[in-house]
């Protein structure tokens, strides 16, 4: 058995100060993420028809809405390091839904995601609304999946893609998929386009397993999402920001890649070793 097969324990029945804490974080973090979203969506009436692809306006509502929803969670949230200004991409270790707040509080970002997404309640909403990229997971659709990569990033996006191509236990960086980084190597982009690597490195609360951030394979993110909420205690995450690395310096996407993965793993490690 791997670490994703391992069977994830039931989780503990919330009791009555648990469902309390739930609705005392819940109720605003809702009412945060669906009025940001509803203002968000006016918005974008307006920025559609003005600039097309481009999105000057609607990325700090992202920003403002996902930075906020932490401090309502109670969770700590800590940056390293500068998001580049460089036109690119930016690539990071995967672990749990929370990665979209914290990589969206401090950058103007667009995820790339598996089609699947679009369809999940919520989390699909919102991925729609700020402009997510959404690919099939084939071979046969690489080629128009590369195009679409390349009418994004020349139309200034800055994309966030997870090379690991599946969320982790918060515990582990998985190898990365060099499938992507193909994207970045076409004569129009490779001359110009960096990728920069970030680490995202969860801490759990005091008294909870390593891994409660942590959220993979099967499991139901309404369960989930409810047992943050309830929980006595909220833990913190780390963020940090990496060199950025130039296209045109790496001979072929595998080598861009490894060394990517690299980059992540190092920060990791350091910011596991910090916390002991």
């Amino acid at each position: 058995m791997t670490w994703n097969e391992i069977p994830e324990a039931e989780p503990e029945p919330i009791q009555a100060a648990g469902w309390v804490r739930l609705l005392v974080r819940g109720i605003p973090v809702g009412l945060l993420v669906f009025g940001g979203l509803a203002i968000l969506l006016l918005l974008r009436l307006i920025e559609r028809p003005l600039f097309g692809l481009h999105r000057p306006i609607t990325p700090m509502m992202t920003k403002f809405v996902c930075r906020n929803a932490l401090r309502l969670l109670g969770i700590s949230y800590r940056v390293e390091g500068e998001p580049m200004r460089h036109s690119g991409a930016v690539v990071a270790n995967h672990a749990s839904w929370l990665d979209i707040f914290a990589l969206n509080a401090c950058q103007t970002v667009y995820f790339v995601s598996k089609a699947e997404v679009s369809k999940w309640p919520f989390i699909g909403w919102l991925a729609r609304a700020t402009g997510t990229l959404f690919i099939r997971r084939d071979r046969r659709d690489a080629a128009e999946q590369k195009t679409q990569f390349e009418e994004r990033l020349l139309a200034g996006h800055r994309l966030l893609f997870f090379p690991e191509g599946t969320s982790s236990d918060g515990l582990r960086v998985l190898q990365f998929k060099s499938t992507l980084f193909a994207a970045f190597f076409t004569d129009d982009l490779k001359e110009n386009c960096h990728i920069q690597t970030a680490t995202v490195t969860y801490h759990a609360p005091n008294g909870e397993p390593d891994h409660f951030y942590g959220w993979w394979g099967d499991m139901e993110f309404g369960a989930h999402l409810l047992q943050t909420l309830a929980a006595p205690r909220q833990g913190a995450i780390t963020v940090v920001f990496h060199e950025p690395l130039k296209v045109s310096d790496f001979a072929n996407r595998k080598a861009l890649a490894q060394r990517a993965e690299e980059q992540v793993r190092r920060g990791f490690r350091k910011e596991v070793q910090s916390a002991i």
